[in-house]
């Protein structure tokens, strides 16, 4: 209860300062969809980034100076998947780390996960509480204006999590919807791999073959992203997700 009041007093206190201005410019910048929200949901979209960017521990790696510009951006895109939702969502979240590019950690960095083969990696999302980012993949998939995004993908991987179990389906308010996530996200990773195989094009990124945990993260890119396209070529699984993220972006405003 006092742990309670305390994060609501501290929190109260910071939202009661002037969003600053110079934020403002990163979001016009770096987060095109902050253009089409309707005002509050800016307002809300503003105090989200306020309280992820003061709660958070932020580690730039590799040589990286983080810089408020890169805090915003990501802030902003990982909150714009809660916008409807609650930012405590993220509660289990307490460190993010960026790379200038992309990244070779070796087993001895990251102690705490499971042994694996050293590679190049762009980002990761871990049950434990990290996430770990590439800016130099976040600016490329700014610049292209396509339907990839790694911080929407690699927060969206949090929301799985939120069940204790990447499976694909968060942690949703009854069984029911369970069932229904369970059977619109089997047809549709099956789509997907199945289009894949037959070297079809796809709305969706075929990373999202890889597993369904990996097909909710594309597809959620997809549903901010390619918003209007999704809802036409793939209305159940565009339906799924609006219900779920509580937001229609086909229906934002130009």
């Amino acid at each position: 209860m006092v742990f309670s009041w305390l994060r609501r007093r501290r929190r109260e206190k910071l939202l009661a300062e002037p969003f600053p201005a110079a934020w403002l410019t990163v979001l016009e910048k770096y987060v095109p969809p902050y253009r089409r929200l309707e005002t509050d949901d800016q307002q809300r979209l503003q105090s989200l980034i306020r309280l992820m960017i003061a709660e958070k521990n932020w580690e730039g790696c590799g040589g990286l100076v983080l810089t408020d510009e890169i805090k915003v951006t990501i802030a902003a895109w990982a909150c714009l998947l809660v916008l409807r939702l609650d930012l405590d969502l993220y509660r289990r979240l307490m460190s993010i780390l960026v790379y200038p590019t992309t990244y070779v950690a070796a087993e001895s960095e990251f102690p705490r996960q499971k042994p694996r083969d050293v590679e190049a990696r762009e980002g990761e999302s871990w049950h434990d509480g990290v996430i770990v980012l590439n800016w130099g993949e976040i600016e490329e998939n700014l610049s292209d204006g396509g339907g990839d995004n790694l911080v929407l993908h690699e927060f969206a991987h949090q929301l799985d999590f939120g069940d204790y179990d990447a499976n694909g389906i968060p942690q949703l308010a009854s069984a029911h919807k369970n069932a229904e996530w369970r059977e619109v996200i089997g047809e549709e990773y099956a789509n997907l791999v199945a289009a894949a195989r037959a070297h079809q094009p796809t709305l969706l990124n075929k990373y999202g073959t890889k597993n369904e945990a990996e097909f909710f993260a594309v597809a959620s890119e997809s549903f901010f992203l390619r918003a209007r396209l999704m809802s036409q070529q793939l209305p159940r699984l565009y339906r799924l997700l609006a219900d779920y993220y509580r937001q229609d972006p086909a229906q934002w405003r130009e």
